[in-house]
């Protein structure tokens, strides 16, 4: 809700306005830092299923959030899930006349950074938060970010191993953007998202709809409608409410409050490449910083 103190001579005659919000007891990187809190199949699913109507839901209304991320997701105590954090936030419209958009690319935390950003692309729309929905869909399984780069030059790097090299042929268009012949791009990349996948995500289901999320050329990635529509949420188990599994945690679990999660979780497989620091140390990226450099420790 929306409140407002009147102008008075306790406040200086200056009239101040409140926003209210209904309070979520977690976010999801807090509750996937929690060794104890284990979600079966058909929690992820629901999980999932709400994220994804969320994102149709401001798609539909011609809204981009532009930083998807596990720490994002609020999910309340009843198993509710909220979008939040919509600083980066903008609206959307197609091309008007032929002319292309112009949206700042500095957008999206680095490690939820889709692989037209990292180009420079400026005209681009809402396969940018389906992408992060991939993320942190495969990260409700290794329970850390999948590919953690301290650089952009190296998370395209890391985007290459796990989906395969960026070329003209698969992605037809790519070559144009403004960074494309300025980055070093990986060549010779197999797409392994499957095969890298599967020994944390047992699911086939689930595999598939990751395969398809992930997808380089963000016009050929699934939207979400078409994730929704996905077999993984219209299959045994379905998806099922998470309040009994959090009724069994009392205590609030966020990412600024929670012990650090393993760095390169997946390092063997996906991140060999990236760089963390000392011991159960990672450096987090923000989504508005400069290339390499990290504001927060977690």
């Amino acid at each position: 809700g929306v409140f407002f103190s009147s102008a008075n001579q306790f406040n200086r005659h200056r009239s101040t306005f409140y926003l209210v919000f209904d309070f979520c007891e977690h976010d999801l990187a807090g509750l996937l830092s929690n060794v104890n809190v284990k979600f079966s199949l058909g929690e992820v699913k629901k999980v999932m299923q709400q994220l994804l109507n969320g994102l149709y839901y401001i798609h539909s209304n011609k809204i981009l959030h532009r930083d998807m991320k596990a720490a994002n997701v609020l999910i309340t105590k009843n198993g509710i899930l909220k979008l939040a954090d919509f600083g980066l936030a903008r609206a959307f419209s197609a091309n008007k006349n032929g002319v292309a958009n112009r949206y700042t690319n500095r957008v999206v935390t680095l490690w939820y950074r889709p692989p037209e950003l990292l180009l420079g692309d400026r005209n681009y729309g809402p396969p940018v938060d389906l992408w992060g929905a991939g993320c942190i869909m495969a990260e409700m399984w290794t329970r850390s970010p999948i590919m953690q780069g301290n650089t952009e030059q190296q998370q395209l790097t890391l985007i290459s191993q796990l989906c395969g090299s960026i070329i003209p042929e698969l992605w037809p268009g790519v070559e144009s953007l403004e960074l494309y012949t300025k980055m070093e791009m990986p060549r010779g990349q197999k797409r392994k998202v499957k095969e890298r996948l599967k020994p944390y995500v047992k699911d086939p289901y689930a595999c598939d709809l990751l395969d398809k999320l992930l997808v380089l050329d963000p016009s050929k990635r699934y939207d979400s409608d078409s994730a929704l529509n996905h077999d993984f949420f219209w299959t045994d188990p379905m998806p099922c409410d998470l309040s009994k599994m959090l009724a069994q945690h009392t205590q609030s679990m966020f990412e600024y409050l929670a012990p650090p999660r393993r760095p390169g979780h997946m390092r063997p497989h996906l991140n060999h490449q990236a760089v963390t620091g000392t011991a159960g140390s990672s450096a987090k990226p923000s989504a508005s910083m400069d290339s390499g450099y990290q504001d927060r420790v977690f």
